[in-house]
């Protein structure tokens, strides 16, 4: 048989080491020697012997499920084997942590990451319900994390010179160093007028980096969670 689709580009890889390396622009493959983390449904194929089982969340992921109706719904990994993960062909990335960094991110934007690293669901420092209940998910220690995107990310540094505001329903990442506040752009009488609507944004403050997507975050279906 013959076609294009079997090309080499398209063909999975005998493994050669134990981790997480990106299959193509739009998924993860990660060879599991032990045990790894994913967010829920993220599984599209596996070969060896694993086992998959739900993670809880804790006190401060039930309190945010509870909020917002959000949540990261994460599964362990375990056993020897490879897994491949992606989510609605969004766009992958892998970020690797070393000891000392300490990285936000929006829950809707992870993919999988190492045993290693320490997760933590946060509320983000001054935003409050004002602002949708804003929550991230902290990581800390080392290893690597897997990164989703729809479409292409824009990186922005922030400088203590210069901050950034972003729009809360596109913004997926930031530095953990620096200082998060909401802002409002517009009076109240300006919206009623027939403002943008877009009155409160996530200012952040210091020295680091942002990331955001190119649009806005669409409503799961009702039901979703």
């Amino acid at each position: 048989m013959k076609s294009d689709l079997f090309a080499s580009e398209h063909l999975a890889q005998q493994p050669t080491a134990a981790g997480m390396t990106l299959q193509n622009a739009k998924s993860v493959k990660y060879v599991v020697n032990g045990e790894m983390h994913a967010r829920q449904g993220a599984m599209i194929a596996y070969r060896g012997n694993l086992q998959f089982e739900r993670k809880g969340q804790g006190v401060g992921g039930m309190l945010k499920r509870a909020l917002t109706g959000e949540g990261l719904p994460l599964m362990a990994v375990r056993g020897q084997g490879e897994a491949w993960f992606a989510h609605e062909a969004a766009n992958c990335f892998i970020v690797e942590i070393e000891q000392g960094d300490a990285l936000t991110i929006n829950g809707r934007n992870v993919l999988c990451f190492d045993p290693t690293l320490s997760y933590e669901i946060k509320m983000v420092k001054g935003a409050g319900m004002t602002g949708g209940g804003l929550f991230n998910s902290l990581f800390t220690g080392y290893g690597k994390l897997a990164v989703i995107c729809e479409g292409n990310p824009i990186v922005i540094p922030v400088t203590a010179q210069q901050p950034v505001y972003v729009d809360t329903d596109a913004v997926v990442g930031w530095s953990a160093q620096l200082d998060t506040s909401l802002h409002r752009s517009q009076s109240l009488g300006s919206m009623i007028r027939g403002g943008s609507g877009e009155a409160v944004q996530l200012m952040l403050q210091g020295e680091g980096f942002v990331i955001v997507r190119p649009s806005e975050a669409t409503p799961a279906p009702s039901g979703s969670h």
